[in-house]
C-alpha cells in the first residue's frame, strides 16, 4: 500500500504540543564588561564552563553537565514523540546506508581505497592487486572499536605500498594518533605518533616520512613539522619548523601556522605558514641535504605576500597555483634552484570569468580543476602550459582527481545533485576518450526524477549571486512549496552540486532544496571571498537572505513555509539570518555554530580563524562583530521561528558554548511571548564537529532535522 507523503497536522499535532514537556528553565546570572567604549551585559556567561584557568577555558562544569542533560532530555521528549517519527526513519534508514567510496591511493599495482556498505558504522580500507583485482580489508574500524565511535581519519602509502600509515580518533574529538601497518602481513609496527597527526610524507625509500602534529595536545596553537625515521624514538624525531608562540610574534601565533608537503620525487620538502585562510608563505627545504646533515635550510619562494602559493613540484620545477596578482588564480612555473620572481614563468593565465581550485601531475601532464558558475571543470595542459583539452565529465557537477606523476592512469571522481557519487577512471593521454566506471554504489532512488537549475538573483547591494535550486520535476511555482536553504559563505569553501540521498525523501514530499553561493566561499575567485570576510561579513547574510527573498518572488515558497539551515560556519549564518529576519523563516537549524562572536576567539582553536573575521580584543573589529554576533541581537518580545541548536560535546574546533547560550537567551525570549514557537538543543556527548560520526549517529540526527522542519513546515510522513 502507497505511503502518504505529505500530511497536515492539524489535531494530532495540536493534541501532541499540548503534552509536550515544559522546556527547561536557565539561571541567569549577568557579567557585565565594558569593550572599547560599549557596556556588555551577557546573562548566561555561567554556560561557558569554567573559565579559571586559561588553558582550560570553557571546561565543563557539574552544572553545565546537568543543564545540557535537561535540554537533550527535553528536546528528546519533543522530537522522539512527533507523529510520523518511525515512519521518517524507516525511508532514511535505506537512503543513509547508501555506499561510499573514496579515489584510490595508486603505488604501483596496489591500489588503496576506502568504502563503506550498507549498515557500516565506518568506512573500511581496502587493497587491490590492479585496478580491478580482488579486494583485501587492510583496516576495519568495527573491529578497532565494535562501538563504531572510532574512525580511521586518513591513510597514507609508502611509495612502494609495502607500509600504510594510518590514523585514528574516537568520538569526534579529531585528536588522531598515526599508527604504521605492514600491508603483506597485517601486521602493526611498534611506531605510533600522538597529538593530531593527519597524514605523512614517506620518503621514496619507506625508511621515514616527514609529518605535522601539536607539540601539546592540549594547545591548538602548538603546530609543528618534524622527521621520524622507522624504529627510533619519536621523542628524537628532528623539529623541521613549528609555529610561533604568541610571545615570538603575536600575528603568526593565532594563524594556522605550518604545513608540509614533498615534492613527486622526494628531492624537495615544501614548506608553508599559513599566515591567513588564503595567506601563506612558502619555502622549499633540499631533503638529501637534510638527512646527510639534519640541516633544516629553507630556500624561499614567497614570504610576506598577501596571497595563496602552493604547487607540486617534478624535478626542480614547482607548478605553483598562486593569487598573487590574480584573484582567480594562475599557474607558475618555478624553478627551486633560482626562484626569484623576476624569473617566474606563467603558464595558465588567470581568467576573469574560471577559478583555478587545483593542480596536480599526471604524467607529462597538469591536470587543472576549475570553477565555472560554481561547477567543476577538469583541464589539461602539458608541462609547458600548453593547452591539452579537457577531461570529458557526464554533466554539471563536482569533481575531483586522483593522479600520479608517473601515470598516465587517474581517477575521477564525480557528483551532481542528481548523479551519486562515482569514481571513473581516465586515461590522461587520450582525455576525449569515455571516462571507464570504476567504482558507483548502488542508490535506491530514481536520480532521473528531480531537476537542477542554477538561478541568479541581486543581494542587497546589488551584487549578483548565483543559487542551486533542485526539486521534482513538474513542480508548480504556487508559492506553496516547502523549501529548505543551505548556505555557507566563508573560509574560500565553494558550494557545488553533490548527490545527498537523503534529500529524495524531501522531494517525494514535494520539497525544494536551494543552496546558494554566498560571498566568502570560494565559488568566483579571492575577490568573492574577501567580499565576504572581516568588516564585509555582512555581506554573506544580505546574500543569504536575498536568497530567501527570490526563492518567495520566484513562487517558490512563502516564509511559513520555508526553513534554512547551516553549520560551523554557516550556523553563524543562520543564527545571524534567524536574528536579523525572523519573520522571513519559520524553521531554523543552527548546527555546531559560532554565535558569541565577541567571545569566540577565546575558546579552543578559534584564533585561527581571527583573519577571516576579526576580534574584539581590536576597537575596530568589535564594532564590526558586536554589528552581528547572532546571541547579542536576540531581542526581547520577539517571536522568533521555531529553531534546533546542535553542538558536540567533543568538538575540538567550535565550542559548545555558543549553542548553550544562544539556547537560554532564545527561551528566555520565548517564555516572555505569547504562542511561542519551540527552541530546541541537542548536544551530542558522542561527538565533536561532526566528522567520523557512526552511521547510526548520523542517522538519528538526520531524523531529528528531518523531524523537525517537517512538522514546523505543516508536513509529515506517515503510515
Amino acid at each position: 500500500m502507497k505511503l502518504s507523503l505529505v500530511l497536515l497536522l492539524g489535531a494530532a499535532i495540536a493534541a501532541q504540543a499540548a503534552a509536550q514537556p515544559q522546556r527547561p528553565t536557565t539561571r541567569v546570572e549577568p557579567v557585565t564588561e565594558t569593550l572599547h567604549g560599549s557596556v556588555i551585559t551577557d546573562p548566561y556567561r555561567w554556560l561557558e564552563g569554567d573559565n579559571s584557568k586559561p588553558d582550560q577555558m570553557g571546561a565543563m562544569t557539574d552544572e553545565v553537565a546537568a543543564w545540557t542533560d535537561a535540554q537533550n532530555a527535553y528536546t528528546r521528549d519533543v522530537l522522539d514523540k512527533l507523529p510520523g517519527r518511525a515512519w521518517v526513519e524507516a525511508k532514511l534508514r535505506p537512503l543513509m546506508e547508501i555506499g561510499t567510496v573514496s579515489l584510490p591511493e595508486v603505488r604501483g599495482d596496489r591500489y588503496f581505497y576506502a568504502q563503506r556498505e550498507g549498515s557500516q558504522n565506518q568506512a573500511v580500507h581496502y587493497l587491490r592487486i590492479g585496478p580491478d583485482g580482488a579486494e583485501r580489508v587492510l583496516l576495519d574500524p568495527a573491529q578497532i572499536d565494535p562501538s563504531g565511535l572510532t574512525t580511521v581519519a586518513w591513510t597514507s602509502p609508502s611509495d612502494d605500498g609495502k607500509l600504510l600509515a594510518y590514523g585514528t580518533y574516537r568520538a569526534g574529538d579529531e585528536n588522531a594518533t598515526l599508527h604504521l601497518l605492514e600491508v603483506d602481513t597485517g601486521k602493526t609496527l611498534a611506531d605510533t605518533i600522538p597529538n593530531k597527526i593527519y597524514g605523512c610524507d614517506w620518503l621514496s625509500d619507506g625508511s621515514g616520512f616527514f609529518y605535522r602534529n601539536l607539540a601539546d595536545p592540549a594547545n591548538p596553537y602548538s603546530g609543528q613539522i618534524r622527521f621520524h625515521r622507522l624504529g627510533q624514538p619519536v621523542d628524537r624525531d628532528p623539529l623541521i619548523l613549528r609555529q610561533f608562540t604568541r610571545e615570538e610574534n603575536e600575528k603568526l601565533a593565532t594563524t594556522y601556522g605550518p604545513y608540509q608537503y614533498l615534492s613527486a620525487d622526494g628531492k624537495w620538502l615544501v614548506l608553508l605558514y599559513l599566515t591567513g585562510t588564503r595567506e601563506n608563505d612558502l619555502w622549499v627545504m633540499p631533503v638529501e641535504e637534510f638527512l646527510k646533515s639534519g640541516e633544516t635550510r629553507r630556500i624561499a619562494i614567497t614570504e610576506g605576500l598577501a596571497a595563496q602559493s602552493a604547487g607540486p613540484v617534478l624535478g626542480d620545477t614547482m607548478y605553483m597555483l598562486t593569487t598573487l596578482e590574480a584573484a582567480n588564480g594562475r599557474i607558475l612555473a618555478v624553478d627551486l634552484r633560482d626562484p626569484a620572481r623576476e624569473k617566474w614563468k606563467t603558464l595558465v593565465p588567470e581568467r576573469a570569468d574560471v577559478t583555478i581550485e587545483s593542480v596536480s601531475l599526471g604524467k607529462d601532464v597538469l591536470i587543472v580543476e576549475t570553477l565555472q558558475k560554481a561547477t567543476s571543470h577538469l583541464e589539461l595542459y602539458a608541462l609547458d602550459g600548453r593547452p591539452l583539452g579537457e577531461l570529458e565529465l557526464p554533466g554539471l557537477g563536482s569533481a575531483g582527481v586522483a593522479s600520479r606523476h608517473d601515470r598516465a592512469e587517474a581517477f575521477v571522481r564525480f557528483t551532481s545533485f542528481n548523479y551519486p557519487v562515482t569514481i571513473f577512471r581516465v586515461d590522461l593521454a587520450h582525455p576525449k576518450a569515455m571516462p571507464v566506471l570504476w567504482e558507483r554504489p548502488a542508490v535506491p532512488v530514481d536520480p532521473e526524477t528531480v531537476e537542477v537549475k542554477q538561478e541568479w538573483y541581486k543581494s542587497k547591494d546589488g551584487t549578483e549571486v548565483s543559487m542551486f535550486v533542485v526539486h521534482k520535476k513538474g513542480l508548480k511555482l504556487d508559492g506553496g512549496n516547502p523549501t529548505l536553504l543551505y548556505g555557507y559563505g566563508g573560509f574560500t569553501v565553494s558550494q557545488t552540486p553533490s548527490f545527498v540521498a537523503t534529500l529524495f525523501q524531501w522531494f517525494d514530499a514535494g520539497g525544494v532544496y536551494a543552496v546558494a553561493n554566498l560571498r566568502g566561499g570560494g565559488e568566483y575567485g579571492e575577490r568573492w571571498h574577501r567580499d565576504g570576510m572581516l568588516d564585509k561579513k555582512q555581506n554573506t547574510f544580505d546574500d543569504f537572505i536575498a536568497a530567501a527573498e527570490h526563492l518567495i518572488a520566484r513562487g517558490y515558497t512563502k516564509p511559513e513555509k520555508l526553513a534554512i539551515r547551516g553549520g560551523s560556519n554557516g550556523g553563524l549564518l543562520t543564527g545571524a539570518a534567524l536574528v536579523q529576519r525572523p519573520e522571513l523563516f519559520r524553521a531554523v537549524i543552527v548546527g555546531v555554530p559560532l554565535l558569541d562572536m565577541l567571545r569566540y576567539q577565546s575558546f579552543l582553536m578559534a584564533r585561527y580563524w581571527v583573519s577571516e573575521y576579526g576580534s574584539a580584543e581590536d576597537a575596530k573589529q568589535f564594532e564590526t562583530l558586536a554589528a552581528y554576533s547572532p546571541y547579542h541581537h536576540v531581542r526581547d518580545g520577539v517571536r522568533y521561528p521555531a529553531v534546533l541548536l546542535t553542538a558536540g560535546e567533543n568538538d575540538a574546533r567550535v565550542h559548545p558554548m555558543h549553542a548553550r547560550k544562544m539556547t537560554a537567551k532564545l527561551q528566555a525570549v520565548a517564555a516572555a511571548v505569547e504562542n511561542p514557537n519551540p527552541v530546541l538543543l541537542w548536544v551530542d556527548r558522542e561527538a565533536g564537529h561532526g566528522q567520523g560520526k557512526p552511521l547510526n549517529l548520523r542517522l538519528r540526527d538526520a531524523a531529528d532535522q528531518t523531524m523537525f522542519v517537517m512538522w514546523q513546515l505543516g508536513m509529515l510522513s506517515a503510515n
